[in-house]
């Protein structure tokens, strides 16, 4: 049989997360930089745990106003001083519920401006490396962290179900009409092709390639529940492994 590892991002206050965690393999936490408090990531460590998720920390620029998804000018040791706390914060949190963190995936617009910014890419893998160079790092295939820091550190892949990509493999801007797809149904049609052709199919209608690891649903997509739902029916009964 073969497998399928889900993620989805949570922590976020998007009031799906107890639903979410039994068809997913990993989740990201979010660390306080863009949402989450510490009741709420001791709270979301817990479902992990219940429903054995590996747990990731979801750091992000230090921006709850725009929910971290606004480029910020910040210099580099303070970029470095803030996504280490926030990682360390739900590592702590994790090692004391039992648990051990798994990896290390940065949220919103840290995350693409990681992909193509080195100066960004730098920052987070810093923060990393002062923390615990074991961790993984989520990113997607073709970013500046997987090509210059391949051989530094464990990068597993992305791509997102639930968002529409441009030809260059860039996410859709959300300002953008489409950018995040809701219906489960297209979502998964989305997904499959991914997975069956190794493609998927951009905005514009291109086919381009892709290859991943993993494949992650926003936790704060309104219907992110229904939509983890029907890809967990719809693969299991293409014999695939989703847990």
């Amino acid at each position: 049989m073969k497998k399928v590892l889900l993620n989805a991002d949570v922590g976020e206050r998007a009031g799906f997360d107890d639903q979410i965690m039994p068809f997913i393999s990993w989740c990201n936490v979010a660390c306080g930089g863009h949402a989450g408090d510490d009741e709420e990531i001791k709270k979301t460590i817990d479902l992990a745990i219940q429903y054995n998720v590996k747990i990731g920390a979801h750091p992000s620029y230090p921006d709850r106003e725009n929910f971290g998804r606004v480029s910020m000018k910040i210099s580099h040791d303070d970029l470095v001083k803030t996504l280490t706390d926030q990682i360390l914060k739900v590592k702590r949190f994790t090692e004391q519920a039992g648990a051990i963190l798994h990896h290390v995936k940065p949220h919103g617009a840290l995350y693409n401006d990681a992909v193509k910014n080195k100066g960004i890419a730098k920052a987070v893998v810093d923060s990393v490396k002062d923390i615990d160079k074991s961790l993984l790092i989520i990113s997607p295939k073709d970013s500046v962290i997987s090509y210059f820091y391949k051989d530094d550190f464990e990068i597993k892949h992305e791509v997102f179900a639930d968002r529409n990509y441009n030809d260059d493999l860039t996410l859709v801007s959300r300002s953008e009409v489409g950018a995040v797809i809701k219906n489960p149904e297209k979502v998964f049609n989305h997904v499959w092709k991914m997975i069956s052709e190794e493609k998927v199919k951009t905005i514009s209608g291109e086919e381009v390639d892709v290859f991943f690891d993993t494949i992650c649903v926003h936790g704060d997509n309104p219907k992110s529940v229904e939509i983890l739902k029907y890809i967990y029916k719809e693969l299991t009964a293409k014999n695939y492994v989703l847990k």
